[in-house]
């Protein structure tokens, strides 16, 4: 990779991790357009470390009060912490799941310019419907077991590219009656073990396959990625509490209709 990709494909990255828009389809759109090839797995697993990084800085008051919350209810002290807690473990479950029955058959199958631009359509659509009719009334400390399963389920389809983890977690979160804020709270705490799974997975491949690398470029990577992740999340919470969903939705919208028009005269 020459060090323009890099610089690239990391601030993409930071940036798409944790807004509702896929950053799956914005890293494929590169390659699609000008022909990059494929960044591998050690350029994977080096932008999701810096994600991680960035996500566990921003709210490492909150990982700390659930963990030690956590850690309490195995004694049988229970706060509102240990059931956050649990509930971000619970919501983990089914992506997990999804991930080791059906992750390849997804990269096989579902990983394509047309199935990114009809998804980012579809769920750009559902995430303005949760937007402008879900109450959003409860808070993320009011939420109960059963919402986090549903989130979590949600999550489990974002293994479809173009989906979008925290669009599609956050949406259910509306739609389940949790107000913005908390939706994108709830959905920045559930990106750390899935990262963590995510980058574990890849890890392993890598380890499995030894190689040359970039270190250089990794390490670029991954500071870019830390960095564009955590502006990315710091302005996301101000934006939305704000103005909603709206210019997200907006985005995905021409981004799936640009898709389109693109692949057919491209064809």
């Amino acid at each position: 990779m020459s060090t323009l990709e890099v610089i690239i494909l990391s601030i993409i990255q930071g940036i798409t991790e944790f807004l509702p828009i896929s950053s799956s389809a914005h890293l494929i759109l590169p390659s699609a357009i000008f022909g990059w090839e494929d960044q591998g797995i050690a350029f994977d697993v080096a932008v999701h470390v810096g994600t991680l990084l960035a996500v566990m800085l921003y709210f490492r008051q909150d990982i700390a009060n659930l963990t030690v919350g956590w850690i309490k209810s195995l004694g049988g002290q229970h706060s509102t912490d240990s059931k956050l807690a649990w509930w971000v473990i619970l919501a983990t479950i089914p992506a997990g799941f999804a991930g080791l029955l059906a992750a390849d058959l997804i990269e096989t199958f579902l990983r394509s310019p047309w199935v990114l631009a009809i998804t980012t359509i579809v769920f750009g659509l559902l995430l303005w419907l949760a937007d402008a009719t879900a109450k959003q009334q409860v808070s993320m400390e009011q939420m109960n077991w059963r919402q986090a399963l549903i989130i979590g389920l949600a999550q489990a389809v974002a293994l479809i590219p173009g989906t979008s983890r925290s669009g599609i977690t956050m949406t259910a979160a509306m739609l389940l009656g949790l107000d913005k804020v908390s939706a994108a709270r709830f959905s920045f705490l559930l990106s750390i073990p899935i990262i963590v799974l995510s980058g574990g997975y890849q890890a392993s491949k890598l380890l499995s396959e030894p190689t040359q690398y970039d270190i250089s470029g990794i390490l670029l990577g991954m500071l870019l990625s830390f960095i564009s992740a955590l502006i990315c999340i710091h302005f996301f919470l101000k934006i939305i509490s704000r103005m909603g969903m709206l210019p997200f939705v907006i985005y995905r919208l021409l981004l799936g209709v640009g898709l389109i028009v693109f692949l057919s005269f491209s064809a």
